[in-house]
């Protein structure tokens, strides 16, 4: 089946005898029991729930996974999975990371005992130099956020070996329809369901998929323990979402590609980071583990000024916070996303004050340039 058709069609609500084309809503928090001793295999939402279910599935056979849980974000699922480890253990983490995934290992990670080591992690050799004994875990982004680098997925699965070492990917930006990291290597894949899944800005969701069954189970207990599920109504949502991934993906990385062309051209832009360009470094290696380059852009210009006038003046696009719904939204990194990152450490990663992110949406883009040429007048 085509990643366009799995979106669709890879779980059917068959489970009901309606023969309802769209999965119910099980807007239930309990569920009674036949008689004692027998269940219908659901008791209580924070355990189970047919609505969550139904989109837990249809996301482990998206990304090939032995099985999927859906959290209430995804950060919720980051925070769940990183229960999976102990004080006194090391996780090898990319140095350029959302700047909530940064927050939680250093406020939270870090109280509990956990040890994180940032390095380049698009850098094979820098990954090999970091992982240790205690390491269990390394964990990176692909591409990155917001500096769009890419790792090899394969390359550190050899580096791994036979370690108890867990290659962790989060997959939001390219999703299951460009890449699948299980096939190449990862043993966990991490989604914010909220950002291309659901597609709408519209709802909060988190995913975790599993290459092992074992690590599931362990992950199920963590889950029902800690409570951060998603909700049936967002199960929902998500689903409907999952529905048109292919049709989103595919025009918002066709708009992209012509806005980071254009962005190119630009006296007042000074970088350009576009997986899909092929001056990134990464562009080789984009087109050997994936399907698609994604929609996602990050780019320099030459001042602050440029900065504020950009902000203040797009009309179509909107200045937001998150990124890959429908709608066309650009970000000021500093502010927003690495706002709680430390000014040293954000600067060593090139993350400053003249770096904006733009998350392309699917409207025309010749409107969606046609307002960035307005803004930088």
């Amino acid at each position: 089946m085509k990643p366009e058709t799995a979106c669709v069609h890879a779980i059917r609500n068959t489970a009901h005898s309606t023969g309802a084309v769209a999965v119910p809503i099980y807007q239930s928090a309990t569920f009674s029991h036949p008689a004692f001793g027998q269940s219908t295999g659901y008791d209580y939402t924070r355990a189970t729930n047919p609505t969550r279910e139904h989109v837990e599935k249809l996301l482990a056979a998206l990304e090939g996974g032995a099985d999927a849980l859906a959290f209430s974000s995804g950060m919720a699922a980051i925070a769940t999975l990183m229960e999976l480890f102990a004080p006194g253990d090391e996780i090898v983490a990319a140095e350029d990371l959302y700047g909530g995934s940064i927050r939680l290992f250093e406020h939270v990670s870090r109280k509990n005992g956990l040890i994180v080591r940032y390095v380049d992690t698009s850098d094979l050799a820098a990954v090999r130099a970091a992982m240790g004994e205690r390491t269990k875990a390394v964990f990176t982004e692909s591409p990155t956020n917001p500096m769009m680098k890419v790792s090899d997925i394969a390359g550190i699965r050899k580096l791994i070996g036979s370690k108890k070492v867990l290659l962790i990917m989060d997959n939001t930006f390219l999703t299951p329809y460009f890449c699948n990291p299980i096939a190449l290597g990862a043993d966990v894949v991490i989604h914010s369901g909220t950002k291309y899944l659901a597609g709408h800005n519209d709802t909060l969701a988190g995913f975790i998929v599993l290459k092992s069954a074992e690590i599931a189970e362990k992950l199920r207990f963590l889950q029902k323990t800690i409570g951060g599920v998603l909700s049936p109504f967002d199960a929902f949502l998500v689903t409907r979402g999952i529905k048109t991934l292919a049709i989103r993906m595919e025009k918002s990385q066709e708009n992209a590609i012509k806005v980071a062309r254009w962005l190119l051209k630009q006296p007042k832009v000074t970088a350009v980071h576009y997986v899909g360009l092929p001056d990134h470094p990464a562009f080789a290696l984009s087109q050997r583990q994936a399907r698609g380059f994604g929609s996602m852009i990050s780019f320099s210009v030459d001042n602050v000024e440029t900065v504020s006038t950009l902000l203040n003046r797009t009309k179509l696009i909107l200045f937001a916070e998150s990124l890959g719904g429908v709608e066309t939204l650009i970000t000021y990194p500093i502010t927003q996303t690495h706002a709680d990152v430390p000014e040293e450490e954000r600067l060593a990663r090139g993350i400053n004050e003249k770096l904006l992110r733009l998350s392309v949406g699917i409207e025309a883009a010749e409107d969606i340039i046609e307002d960035l040429e307005g803004a930088m007048k």
